[in-house]
């Protein structure tokens, strides 16, 4: 298997970095068409939508396998494997008219951006440590915002240009694009594969679920993403039907929600040394003041600004839990690179998937009123979830992980004897 190469470390790390947004891309650039898919395909708003939350359901499940599989089998040759596969399907739903095909393909996207994405963060844990580790970490939700500011005012040109199908057929190319560079500069990270069982991995995820600050950290980063895709999911319809305005409209909206997610997601980066409990809770706050003063507000006053200061409001602090949340989760047991990765991408996608779905199909979201209530619901959770559980802060938990080594060599130690 050939080793990545000591000097193109550097252009790796660059590329997984590229890579890290790519389940964002699959998802937001094709938002300011969901008007037009319905119309095109004969299919109704909720099973366009429907499109997304197959995305996102076939992207968490896939990660709670994926995750065992990669610390067997290594991180590069999945990963090429499922560029290829990502950019094929991407090909065929642009020349697609039937809803099912659609479905099918958009199911194993999720499973090939899930192995993207676990891959590319097992890269990090595999080459980083300590600081470095930390820094990188930190910065992927901040990178992960790329995504919902660049895709979605791209889709909004394609749509305006050339329709539908174009978006898709940017991330065919966007996919082949990166199949050709990781062929040049890419290569296995991995240092030592572990044997691959079914049992073993269950036991291990089993750990990691019972631990209530980790269980804690999936659910309210869950919550924070289905916050930002709830209105990703609706604001076509609210912007483009309710608002009579342009698809491209909706994109430059969309791009907005991603500055906002990204200055959250830059702030929390910036007060990294601060106490994570104390951060999370004032943020966790100032939503629920925000949703209680733009409720009663939109019931009189409802336009494009009023949409946007809930955005800015909502998603800048829901990017800075995020992040906050994204980069302990990663880094709760260093000891399971790849289990971890995937239990907290698949464990917080799933919550997401569970929740967005649950509330596009219960809650008619028709105006900015019912917008607000839906984000109210979520932050109410968010803050209780925040305000239970028991943070472990950074000293604490070296302890801890230094604990649980201790404990693993001394149980190999007996075992050999």
């Amino acid at each position: 298997m050939r080793r990545i190469q000591e000097s193109k470390i550097g252009w790796n790390t660059v590329m997984s970095l590229c890579l890290i947004p790519l389940s964002g891309f699959a998802m937001d650039i094709f938002i300011p068409s969901l008007p037009d898919m319905a119309v095109q395909l004969h299919a109704s708003p909720a099973a366009i939508q429907l499109t997304l939350s197959l995305f996102i359901i076939s992207y968490g499940i896939s990660q709670l396998i994926v995750g065992g599989l990669i610390d067997t089998y290594g991180r590069y040759l999945p990963n090429m494997i499922a560029i290829l596969a990502f950019s094929a399907s991407s090909f065929v739903i642009a020349c697609s008219t039937n809803l099912q095909v659609i479905y099918a393909l958009r199911i194993l996207q999720g499973f090939t951006v899930a192995v993207i994405a676990i891959s590319k963060r097992a890269f990090f844990i595999d080459l980083y440590k300590g600081e470095a580790l930390k820094k990188y970490t930190s910065m992927f939700s901040v990178i992960w915002a790329i995504a919902p500011i660049v895709a979605p005012f791209l889709g909004g040109f394609f749509q305006t240009t050339w329709g539908w199908s174009s978006n898709f057929m940017f991330l065919g190319y966007f996919g082949l694009a990166f199949f050709v560079v990781e062929l040049l500069i890419g290569g296995e990270s991995m240092k030592a594969a572990q044997p691959f069982s079914v049992s073993s991995m269950v036991q291990t995820y089993g750990r990691m679920l019972r631990t209530p600050d980790f269980t804690s950290g999936l659910v309210i980063l869950g919550l924070a993403y289905g916050m930002i895709l709830l209105y990703g999911m609706c604001s076509p319809f609210l912007i483009e039907r309710q608002l009579q305005f342009s698809a491209a409209t909706t994109g430059y909206c969309a791009l907005f929600s991603g500055v906002s997610v990204m200055i959250g997601g830059s702030v929390s980066r910036m007060l990294v040394t601060k106490p994570l409990r104390q951060k999370l809770v004032l943020s966790s706050v100032i939503q629920l003041i925000a949703v209680a003063i733009m409720i009663p507000l939109t019931r009189y006053y409802h336009n494009l600004a009023t949409l946007l200061l809930y955005v800015f409001l909502l998603h800048s602090t829901a990017g800075f839990i995020f992040n906050n949340l994204m980069s302990y989760c990663l880094i709760r047991f260093p000891q399971y690179a790849g289990k971890a990765s995937g239990l907290t991408g698949g464990g917080f996608a799933v919550v997401t998937s569970l929740l967005s779905s649950l509330m596009v199909n219960t809650i008619a979201i028709t105006n900015q009123v019912t917008l607000g209530a839906a984000y109210g619901m979520i932050a109410v959770v968010t803050f209780l979830f925040l305000l239970k559980t028991k943070w472990k802060e950074g000293e604490e938990r070296k302890v801890e992980v230094s604990g649980q080594r201790l404990s693993m060599q001394t149980i190999s130690a007996e075992a050999n004897v």
